[in-house]
């Protein structure tokens, strides 16, 4: 029997005065079908036949990266694990392992998904937090590289696109660049990329902002479209990492440029200022104009942060470092 989970903002918008999932909340993750917030299994590390099903659950999704990741199928109100053959509609992330604050995961990913989209108008994944039967909380997003018939639309993450893989250049492959050379890929290979690198621009800034150490290669994609051709995917991936890890700025080895270009005031600081960023959006094809205008919102304290913080699955204490990361950040932007 599953556990009740109360909750007063809706889990996907954190819009509050709802005790699940919000009409909003269910036409962007679930295609407006009345899906519970409580999944109808518990979490792995709280049953043996759970766990057995969910290890092969795991070995069947190919999808990178260290935190486990689930493929679930939505089938009208109600997800499931999928199986064999079958292609899955979202990802389920349950609480990992081996880092700070591990019962803080999914709920950090959550809020610095909902932050970039409702106060950045950044394009991301649609998510949610999602319960499993024993209370155990977890991520979910949505597959946006699946079509409603249940075909795939192209993608190629970025560690494909530089040529970069584990057998060529070691276990490092997806942090051995620069975000400068990924601005330049994107000119080669996305026709409208004046357009395209504007929306990479923001999203590199927006990583700095937010204590993302991990944006590496295989977490910044392209995505094709109806036309076949590729614009840049919608963002994933993004949190706080600071909170979890003893992390650095940037998670590319190279940083932001390809030649380790630093200002003067990056040099004494030791974090990027405004000069920095400038010069960046110079580099990868920014028009001097918009570089001002796509920096001013990052550069200004926006209170729907703390107000998407405040109604965040986030516990007090965590809430608190998480705007003490922000405000630390956007100080640097202005030095």
């Amino acid at each position: 029997m599953a556990k009740e989970i109360k909750v007063s903002v809706c889990p996907s918008t954190l819009t509050e005065g709802y005790n699940t999932y919000s009409p909003s909340g269910l036409r962007s993750m679930f295609n407006g079908k009345k899906v519970s917030h409580v999944l109808p299994f518990p979490s792995p590390n709280k049953s043996e036949e759970s766990a057995i099903a969910f290890m092969e659950n795991k070995e069947r999704l190919s999808i990178s990266g260290a935190q486990e990741k689930l493929s679930i199928i939505q089938e009208g109100n109600l997800l499931r694990l999928t199986k064999p053959g079958e292609q899955g509609t979202h990802i389920l992330k349950p609480i990992p392992r081996d880092v700070l604050k591990v019962d803080q995961v999914p709920a950090n990913e959550h809020v610095t998904m909902q932050i970039a989209k409702q106060v950045y108008g950044i394009n991301t994944a649609p998510s949610a937090v999602i319960f499993f039967s024993d209370g155990t909380p977890a991520y979910i997003t949505k597959r946006f590289d699946v079509k409603p018939d249940g075909s795939k639309w192209g993608k190629e993450d970025f560690a494909v696109l530089a040529g970069k893989t584990e057998q060529t250049v070691g276990s490092v492959f997806k942090y051995e660049y620069s975000y400068e050379e990924i601005g330049k890929l994107i000119k080669k290979y996305v026709p409208a990329y004046r357009v395209e690198v504007e929306k990479y621009f923001v999203q590199v800034v927006f990583n700095y902002l937010f204590s993302n150490g991990d944006a590496h290669l295989k977490n910044f994609g392209l995505l094709q479209t109806i036309n076949g051709d590729h614009i840049l995917s919608p963002a994933y991936d993004l949190m706080n990492t600071k909170i979890h890890l003893q992390d650095t700025p940037f998670a590319l080895s190279k940083g932001l440029f390809v030649d380790g270009y630093k200002s003067e005031r990056y040099k004494v600081l030791f974090h990027p200022v405004k000069d920095d960023w400038t010069e960046f959006g110079q580099r990868i094809g920014v028009s001097e104009g918009r570089i001002d205008k796509l920096l001013e919102p990052f550069m200004t304290s926006q209170p729907d942060v703390e107000a998407l913080v405040g109604r965040s699955f986030l516990d007090s204490k965590t809430k608190r470092s998480y705007m003490m990361d922000y405000n630390q950040r956007r100080n640097d932007l202005n030095r």
